[in-house]
C-alpha cells in the first residue's frame, strides 16, 4: 500500500510537466475515456490505458486482453480504461509508450507481448513513477513493472503430441512419413527456446523418430507467403502444421484444406475456422490472467518486481477437447491418448517447467 508521501514523490515529475502532458493529451487524444480531472490535471480514481502492440479486432489474444481489463474495470469504481493501438510496427511502440508514460494520466500501462518488457523498462528509466502491467512476457527486478508469462513449453507440447499422434496414425491425410511443421511469423526467443522445442518434445514423446519442419513467414500478416510455405512443407510429406503466424495463418490453412492436410491452432480455440482441417487448439486464458492481475493491483497486492509463470495446473493453458469440431475430426482412440496425456499434465505427473536447466 502506498503512502501519501510515497504518492506525492510518485506523481512529483508529473505535477512538474504537468503543462507538457496536458499538450500531448489533448494533441493526441489519449486522456482515458470517463476520467475526471481535478485541479491538479490529474484524473480521479485509477486510471489504466491498454496499449495494444498491433489491433484489438481479429487479434483474438489482444481481445482477451481487453475483455479481461474491462471486466476488471467495471468491477472497480472510480476506476476508467483507455484502449490505444500501437500498431504493428514494433520501432514505434517505445516512442508511443514515452507518449502515454509522459501524459501523466494512466496509473498503469497494460499491455501483453513477448518483446513489451524490455521496451518498458526503458521508458521507465524516464519515467520512474510509471507503473506497467505485462501479460506474455518475462522480467524480474524493475520495481515498477510486473510480468506474468504461460508455460508455452506446455502449450508446445500439447500441439505437439498431439501432432506426433496423427501423423503416426492411418487416418485420411496422414501419410507414413511421420513428418511435422510449425510456421512462424517470426523468430523471437519463446519460439526459439520454449515453443519450438517444446512442440519436438511433445510429437517425439509419441515417436522418437518424427521429424519437425520449422519455416517462418518474416512477418504476421502475409497469407500468401503462409500459403507458400505450407505448400512446400506438404509437397516435402508434412501432414501436420502448428500455425503460429497470426494473419499469414488464413493462408496455412487454405493451403492445407485444399491438400487435405492438418492444422493446429495456438492461443485460442481456432476449430471453427476450418472445421476438419483445424484438428487442435492449445489456448491460453488471457482474458482471465488479464482480470486477475488487474484486480491484484487494484486490491493493492500486485507484486511488482516480480514475474510469474502460469500453466495448465493453474488454469491458464488448456487444450480444447470439447468442441465439436475436435471430436467430429479425430477418431476416439487419438482423443483418448491426448486426453490421457492432458490429464498426466493436470496431475503433475508430467511436469513441464519453462526453465528447463
Amino acid at each position: 500500500m502506498r503512502t501519501t508521501h510515497d504518492n506525492f514523490q510518485n506523481r512529483l515529475p508529473r505535477l512538474i510537466g504537468v503543462s507538457i502532458a496536458l499538450a500531448i493529451c489533448l494533441s493526441s487524444g489519449l486522456f482515458a475515456a470517463g476520467a475526471k480531472e481535478t485541479g491538479t490535471g490529474q484524473p480521479e480514481g485509477r486510471s489504466v490505458a491498454v496499449f495494444v502492440p498491433g489491433v484489438v479486432s481479429g487479434s483474438p489474444v489482444y481481445e482477451m486482453l481487453v475483455a479481461g481489463v474491462q471486466k476488471a474495470i467495471a468491477e472497480t469504481p472510480s476506476a476508467s480504461v483507455k484502449v490505444i493501438e500501437g500498431g504493428y510496427n514494433q520501432a514505434e511502440w517505445e516512442s508511443k509508450l514515452n507518449t502515454l508514460a509522459a501524459d501523466g494520466s494512466f496509473d498503469l500501462i497494460v499491455s501483453s507481448n513477448p518483446a513489451l518488457p524490455s521496451i518498458c523498462e526503458a521508458v521507465s528509466v524516464k519515467f520512474p513513477a510509471q507503473h506497467f502491467l505485462l501479460l506474455d512476457g518475462h522480467l524480474t527486478g524493475n520495481s515498477r513493472i510486473y510480468t506474468l508469462r504461460y508455460n508455452q513449453r506446455e502449450q508446445g507440447y500439447l500441439a505437439g503430441y498431439l501432432a506426433g499422434l496423427v501423423t503416426g496414425s492411418n487416418i485420411p491425410g496422414a501419410n507414413p512419413a511421420k513428418k511435422i511443421g510449425l510456421v512462424a511469423g517470426q523468430e523471437y526467443p519463446a519460439m526459439n527456446e520454449v515453443i519450438l522445442p517444446g512442440y519436438t518434445e511433445g510429437a517425439r514423446a509419441v515417436d522418437a523418430g518424427v521429424e519437425v519442419d520449422f519455416r517462418v513467414v518474416g512477418n504476421w500478416y502475409d497469407a500468401a507467403k503462409g500459403a507458400e510455405l505450407s505448400f512446400s512443407m506438404i509437397r516435402d510429406r508434412t501432414d501436420v502444421i502448428l500455425a503460429i503466424a497470426g494473419g499469414a495463418n488464413q493462408g496455412i490453412v487454405q493451403a492445407s484444406a485444399d491438400a487435405k492436410s492438418f492444422v493446429i491452432w495456438f492461443d485460442v480455440n481456432g476449430y471453427a475456422v476450418k472445421p476438419g482441417t483445424i484438428v487442435g487448439s492449445s489456448v491460453i486464458h488471457q482474458d482471465k490472467a488479464a482480470y486477475r492481475a488487474l484486480m491484484q493491483y487494484f486490491a493493492g497486492t500486485l507484486p511488482f518486481g516480480s514475474a510469474e509463470t502460469l500453466g495448465l495446473v493453474d488454469g491458464f493453458v488448456d487444450f480444447i477437447e470439447d468442441d465439436p469440431a475436435y471430436i467430429a475430426a479425430l477418431p476416439e482412440a487419438i482423443r483418448k491418448k491426448q486426453s490421457s496425456m492432458i490429464a498426466r499434465i493436470r496431475s503433475g505427473e508430467l511436469k513441464l517447467p519453462m526453465e528447463t536447466k
